[in-house]
């Protein structure tokens, strides 16, 4: 199985690496007020997935800061490596959260 993964990580590489010599041509991207930028289509691809993860891990801050600040008020929340309370609690006025296993 840990060979089959290899071959598999591999082959992808090999075909991200035939993908950026095919596209060695230089492609321009245009910006407002007549502004652009001249590179090969390989950055240019490059760049917008990077731009992509900027924008989408952005999107994602306030949900984990949310979560974060919740998780730090549960009771007990330090007390234990899992968050888990030690003692039973009365109802508190947070909301209910789940607990996935992965």
């Amino acid at each position: 199985m840990k060979y089959l993964l290899w071959l598999l990580k591999a082959a992808i590489f090999f075909t991200l690496f035939a993908f950026a010599l095919n596209n060695q041509h230089d492609a321009t991207v245009y910006f407002f007020f007549g502004t652009s930028w001249r590179a090969p289509l390989v950055l240019v691809v490059l760049a917008a997935f990077a731009g992509g993860l900027v924008v989408g891990a952005l999107g994602m801050l306030p949900g984990w800061w949310k979560h974060r600040s919740a998780a730090a008020q549960l009771p007990g929340a330090a007390d234990t490596a899992g968050g888990a309370p030690t003692t039973p609690t009365a109802t508190t006025d947070l909301p209910a959260v789940r607990q996935h296993g992965l």
